[in-house]
């Protein structure tokens, strides 16, 4: 039995690896959770998977989740120092990382001083801390494993392969729900259009981001630090059927690739 820590368990990330833990639920188990202010959804988790531990964004959430619990409330933290109680459980083999933005960066530092397993998909713990994240977790010898589609397709095509033998590494691209569309046409395109992305069903910060293609930016720097590859040998691919996450050339001009449809579940 592996014991999980989810660290946004209420959103689209986390809902999802909870999907995954409920259909392994004799290989793995859920020890402890952090998530905002969703306290509805969180008191739905906390009933159904049981963790030892919780932290929620602030004092008051706390409360209002305790009152709903009742009786059967676990440990509640919150705040930041709630999320690395969360992230460095003593209990805990693997920490998912899925925090949107940069609160993850202390919980998944702390996490690796333990020696946890880091599963990432909060891109920006290293775009932000990607040189002390990834050194810290060489001195520590912690694997971390990315959830992100493209990147965790780039860790399968490398499997059993050295970075020294990658010509390119290839990251694709949908182009978003403004793809094709000139400068001028996007003047007046509204919120719900740019939430509107044609492949991926996502939370809303990165849905925006990846309708201005920021997020494509931020996945090149995060494949960078993830397996130490120059900037310079990521290329990016507009690929609008997004069956293809991503795909590496070698030295020897083999180009393999991660073929699936659009889904986490990889």
């Amino acid at each position: 039995m592996t014991n999980i820590s989810v660290l946004g368990s209420t959103g689209s990330i986390g809902t999802q690896t909870l999907d995954v833990l409920e259909q392994h639920k004799k290989l793995l188990f859920p020890q402890a959770f952090s998530a905002g202010s969703n306290i509805e959804l969180l008191t739905t988790q906390v009933k159904k998977f049981h963790p030892k531990i919780i932290s929620v964004k602030t004092d008051k959430d706390a409360f209002n989740l305790k009152r709903s619990l009742g009786r059967k409330s676990p440990e509640i933290f919150w705040g930041d120092n709630g999320n690395i109680e969360v992230a460095t459980n003593s209990k805990s083999d693997r920490v998912v990382i899925a925090t949107p933005g940069f609160p993850g960066i202390r919980p998944t530092l702390e996490a690796i001083k333990k020696k946890k397993t880091i599963a990432l998909a909060t891109k920006e713990v290293l775009v932000a801390a990607g040189e002390v994240i990834t050194n810290e977790a060489k001195k520590q010898g912690v694997q971390i494993l990315p959830i992100d589609s493209e990147h965790s397709a780039i860790f399968q095509c490398l499997e059993g392969r050295s970075i020294s033998e990658v010509s390119r590494v290839f990251l694709t691209c949908s182009g978003g729900p403004f793809r094709g569309r000139k400068l001028n046409d996007l003047k007046n395109v509204t919120v719900s259009q740019a939430l509107n992305h044609p492949s991926w069903k996502m939370g809303k910060k990165i849905t925006i981001d990846s309708a201005t293609l920021m997020n494509k930016g931020f996945e090149v720097l995060e494949a960078s630090w993830l397996f130490n590859i120059p900037i310079e040998k990521i290329k990016v691919v507009v690929h609008p059927q997004s069956v293809i996450h991503s795909a590496v050339e070698f030295i020897d001009g083999t180009i393999v690739y991660i073929f699936r449809f659009s889904q986490y579940f990889i």
